[in-house]
């Protein structure tokens, strides 16, 4: 028996779930709540104004039971008469109230007792509101002294004594029929409503959500991009928009497919490149001992371009490496990591022995918070893109500085080279897209910044210009607690 109650209970709560849990349940149940209470914002007010038209329709029955003995001659009609008006009216007793006197009219006696008295001349809507919550809470039994003003000449107020009990019986009634026929309402309005913010909301966007999942799953299935509808809304809009992200991703994700195989491809005829040059570079410092004038006059420029090669090679390997080593930060002392730096990116040779000179402004005492491995990459591809523009001038120099403010050390490498070109300068930080303008692999700024901002930090250009080039290497302090 247990078994058979629990697997309805269940269900039960599995549609719950369901209902509770998912955005059209959510919007059937709050527009049934919706529509209920705007049900019975209406019904309250209509059961009260049918609770005074009760007490009124008791008024007017009381009038006309006694208007035949406020005229001349009524006097003359019986008592059983008076009565058995007023009995009609459903009337226990009637007072008529005059300028100048007070008439009774009772049925059979004046009640022992009087429960509760409304006053219909005073009352508003908040009144009628509470007398006709009152008459359904807690009446039932009572006797109700009603006073009203009256139509009869010659009167200013009338009053009634009734019972309650039929005038509670009719308000239960009607407000029975109204609940019952606004719950009706209620819920033929919360269907259509429903029905249409499901098809116009709903339904597209549980497209869309389908559409993303599905999408998220393989997102180099071109199949699985969403087909936007002909809807000129937000809905349409979102559609379209979502289905133009999708493509691009799409696209991309192919894109970087491609590349990452044609990059390993690269890698290997470059790490095989690399060793060639390797060994041209032996055979070109042998070539270089020759005691000839013309072998004396070519090799320098032989060597500087087995040099370029060499750092071309060894830079696009560095650059596609996947498995770079997140950065482990700790203080180290800076002015030794630009000395070890500098000595290796100013070992250029220029076409006349041209040699650079480096500026160590430096303190002996400055430390930064960094990788000093990745800090000394950093340095290395700034200060020898530096060198490299620097190659065609005498009096070449290079100034490194430093600067703490706000909790982060700047660090400013200047040369007074050429300066950068216009149209280099907007792209000077994207791969192969730089090194045209000095034989450089254009990789070089690239590294230095990507590998900053592992590290919080960032690398970009000052100012450039006939005066020279800034580059300025920012990265954090040491976090208070690490």
């Amino acid at each position: 028996m247990r078994g058979m109650l629990a697997r309805p209970r269940a269900r039960m709560a599995g549609a719950w779930g369901l209902v509770a849990h998912s955005l059209s349940g959510r919007l059937l149940l709050l527009t049934l709540l919706y529509v209920l209470i705007s049900e019975a914002l209406i019904s309250v007010p209509s059961i009260a104004r049918y609770h005074r038209s009760l007490l009124e329709s008791h008024i007017e029955s009381a009038e006309i039971a006694i208007l035949p003995f406020t005229e001349l001659g009524g006097q003359q009609l019986s008592a059983a008469l008076r009565a058995q008006l007023l009995q009609r009216a459903g009337a226990t007793a009637v007072m008529l109230k005059r300028p100048d006197q007070r008439e009774l009219f009772l049925v059979h006696g004046m009640p022992q007792r009087i429960d509760h008295t409304i006053d219909l001349r005073q009352s508003g809507i908040v009144g009628d509101l509470y007398q006709a919550l009152d008459c359904l809470i807690a009446g039932g039994t009572r006797m109700l002294h009603v006073i009203a003003r009256t139509q009869i000449s010659r009167a200013e107020t009338i009053e009634v004594l009734v019972d309650e009990v039929p005038i509670r019986e009719a308000l239960l009634v009607y407000a029975e029929r109204t609940f019952l026929f606004g719950l009706l309402i209620s819920v033929i309005a919360a269907i259509l409503v429903f029905l249409s913010l499901y098809f116009v909301l709903v339904r597209p966007m549980r497209r869309i959500t389908q559409a993303m999942v599905s999408f998220r799953d393989n997102p180099e299935d071109a199949s699985r991009i969403v087909v936007p509808s002909n809807r000129r809304d937000e809905v349409g809009i979102a559609e379209r928009e979502l289905a133009e992200m999708q493509r691009d991703l799409n696209a991309s994700l192919q894109q970087k497919t491609r590349l990452a195989a044609l990059g390993a491809a690269v890698a290997r005829i470059q790490h095989d490149l690399r060793n060639i040059l390797a060994s041209a570079q032996l055979a070109s410092d042998r070539l270089s001992a020759i005691n000839d004038p013309v072998v004396q006059r070519l090799a320098p420029r032989l060597i500087t371009a087995l040099d370029r090669a060499v750092g071309l090679a060894t830079n696009t390997l560095r650059y596609g490496r996947a498995d770079e080593r997140p950065a482990v930060r700790r203080k180290v002392l800076l002015a030794p990591i630009v000395d070890e730096a500098a000595e290796a990116a100013l070992a250029i040779r220029g076409g006349a022995g041209r040699k650079v000179r480096l500026h160590n402004e430096v303190s002996q005492t400055c430390q930064a918070y960094a990788d000093p491995e990745h800090l000394h990459r950093i340095v290395l591809n700034l200060l020898r893109n530096a060198a490299q523009a620097l190659q065609t001038q005498d009096d070449g120099a290079i100034t490194v500085s430093t600067d703490e403010s706000a909790g982060r050390l700047v660090i400013t490498i200047a040369d007074n080279g050429p300066g950068i070109m216009p149209e280099l300068q907007d792209r000077l930080f994207k791969p192969f897209a730089a090194g045209a303008r000095n034989g450089g692999s254009g990789l070089g700024l690239a590294i230095a910044r990507d590998l900053a901002r592992a590290q919080g930090g960032d690398v970009s250009l000052v100012a450039t210009g006939t005066a020279g080039t800034v580059f300025r290497i920012e990265l954090p302090g040491q976090v208070e607690g690490v």
